[in-house]
């Protein structure tokens, strides 16, 4: 429920008097956990389309029914609240399915790219703990090899290929080799090691047996609002991903906090399109919880792929689309090459990276909506400022603070020294959708979450005398490349165990269009040298494939400061400059 406040402007946040026309200064949150957020939408938009995945249609119903009947079987594999439930799928209906599942039990969803290595995998599930995981089948044999060690008992496997239509599955039969390069895309081989036999420590399993144990009982306690709801890995400064603890409050904030900032919308009427990967916080909000909170029609994408986007949109046009300036660039181009209109698109927010002016021209143009920046992390759940939808936003910035959210510019060496509007410094973040920090690593929770609420973004930004906020830098040494965040640090852990380097240093080098390169500077050991192509190679083989660095630079020796620290920004700006 929102409550609009009485006066145009909150006391205490000047900024407010710049949101858009009926965006509230005020909100009050809803109670409960992300399980009552999806029982409502059941009994409110019951017949209605809830998701939709290459035409095959999910109501709402259909929806609450699946989700009951995967809590049961995750609660017959001995799933209990608190337990951790590790998903390893990209945008389907399973997993949407399997999360608020997991969260009936009371159990903690952790989200994982599927498209991670073995390696990446390990270190993420030797954190967490789970002992049961919900896989995409392309990707179980990788997580079937973790070791014995990580905990993990039972995988469910999980196929694209049975949720889509009849029609579309037979044309995936066809023997043409457009027919098998996309059915390849989307599912395992036939006979797949982990089907012929699976170790004696690891039991495997297809996603329907998981629902052949009838419904849960609706007597099953509830998450309290303050529970864990989600574990969300980020990459940090110092190696590893760490795991963000975001609570149902947390969430439910930000969808609501979402929903005020868009009162256009209209609930049980719209159709938001799912082409940011739900495994990623910025997608896990808005098409996930946002869109299903206020009962809209969520398509979902296994994968950005234009050409599978403008299909869908023939029969189902998109109304609201989350996504980053690339897709946006693509769809439009690809669009006016077609002749196909998009002017169903009202409502669009860019994050995760830098917007060019010059796609929201180009967007807005196409859809005769509107296309605004907004700020978040995977620590605020991720939103926390936006342009506001209307005349008075301000290209170039990330926005204002969206209600019940507090900033603070401050001397990023001393955080009780605030700077002066205009003045560049540390942002802080205060709000109900900030974490409740970190899995396992109380130090560094301690230092990211100060007294008081604050979130230490580690971004460098200046606030305008209006609350408006420019990002300039980051303290922290993270990459942005494709919306996804880098650790240089686990990059380079990696590289350095390719025989022949004596160091090594990844950094970001700016894109003309937005975000970053990972570019590796390699220094060889005495001997043969290093060929950078078998050096990728190796890369490609340990690590995402958009953590691999785009091309590698050998050099002589890496710039160090005075106690030998390496000095990324001089190796980053000697690389931009082509030395």
């Amino acid at each position: 429920m929102i409550r609009r406040s009485a006066g145009p402007e909150h006391p205490d946040r000047p900024w407010t008097r710049h949101y858009g026309p009926g965006v509230p200064v005020d909100l009050k949150l809803p109670a409960g956990s992300l399980v009552d957020l999806m029982d409502s939408s059941v009994r409110r938009y019951g017949r209605k389309t809830a998701l939709e995945f290459f035409g095959a249609r999910t109501s709402y119903r259909e929806l609450g029914t699946a989700i009951s009947r995967a809590a049961a079987g995750l609660k017959k594999l001995g799933v209990r609240a608190g337990d951790r439930v590790a998903l390893v799928l990209p945008n389907c209906p399973q997993h949407i399915i399997a999360f608020h599942a997991a969260l009936r039990l009371g159990a903690v969803v952790v989200e994982h790219n599927p498209l991670y290595t073995d390696r990446e995998l390990r270190h993420q599930f030797e954190d967490h703990g789970a002992t049961v995981a919900v896989v995409w089948d392309k990707a179980v044999e990788k997580v079937r090899q973790l070791p014995v060690d990580v905990g993990l008992q039972t995988i469910v496997s999980v196929e694209l290929i049975p949720a889509m239509p009849l029609v579309q599955r037979m044309a995936l039969r066809l023997p043409v080799p457009a027919a098998r390069a996309a059915r390849a895309s989307l599912a395992a081989g036939r006979h797949t090691p982990w089907q012929a036999a699976a170790p004696a420590h690891r039991t495997v399993l297809p996603w329907k047996e998981l629902l052949a144990a009838g419904e849960l009982k609706k007597k099953y306690p509830r998450p309290a609002a303050g529970d864990l709801a989600v574990i969300q890995y980020t990459s940090g400064t110092t190696g590893q991903p760490k795991g963000a603890m975001l609570t149902h409050a947390n969430l439910q904030a930000n969808a609501a906090q979402g929903r005020a900032w868009v009162p256009g919308l209209k609930d049980g009427r719209e159709t938001v399109y799912a082409v940011l990967p739900m495994f990623h916080a910025y997608g896990l909000t808005l098409c996930m919880t946002f869109a299903l909170s206020i009962g809209a029609r969520l398509v979902l994408f296994p994968k950005f792929d234009v050409d599978l986007v403008l299909k869908a949109y023939k029969k189902s046009p998109a109304t609201f689309l989350p996504a980053v300036p690339p897709i946006y660039d693509r769809i439009a181009a690809v669009a006016a090459e077609r002749g196909i209109a998009l002017d169903s698109i009202r409502f669009s927010i860019s994050g995760a990276m830098n917007l060019p002016t010059a796609t929201v021209e180009t967007w807005e143009k196409a859809t005769g909506g509107y296309l605004i920046e907004g700020y978040g992390l995977t620590e605020t759940s991720p939103i926390a400022l936006g342009n506001p939808f209307g005349p008075s936003r301000k290209p170039g910035t990330v926005g204002v603070p969206f209600p019940l959210t507090d900033i603070r510019v401050v001397d990023p060496r001393n955080v009780l020294l605030d700077r002066a509007p205009g003045e560049e410094g540390e942002l802080l973040v205060r709000g109900p959708q900030v974490f409740a920090g970190y899995w396992n690593r109380p130090q560094e929770t301690e230092e990211s979450l100060l007294e008081g609420g604050w979130f230490r973004t580690g971004d460098i930004v200046s606030a305008d005398k209006d609350g408006f906020v420019t990002v300039r830098d980051r303290i922290k040494e993270l990459i942005i490349t494709g919306g996804f965040n880098v650790s240089p640090t686990e990059v380079e852990d990696v590289l350095a165990e390719y025989p022949g380097i004596l160091e090594v240093c990844v950094v970001g080098l700016p894109r003309p269009g937005g975000g970053e390169d990972v570019v590796a500077a390699v220094v060889p050991a005495a001997g043969p040298g290093v060929d950078p192509e078998a050096l990728l190679a190796f890369a490609r083989e340990n690590l995402a494939a958009y953590k691999v660095p785009r091309r590698v630079a050998m050099v002589d020796e890496l710039p160090r400061s005075l106690i030998g620290k390496v000095l990324r920004r001089e190796i980053r700006d000697a690389l931009v400059a082509g030395q």
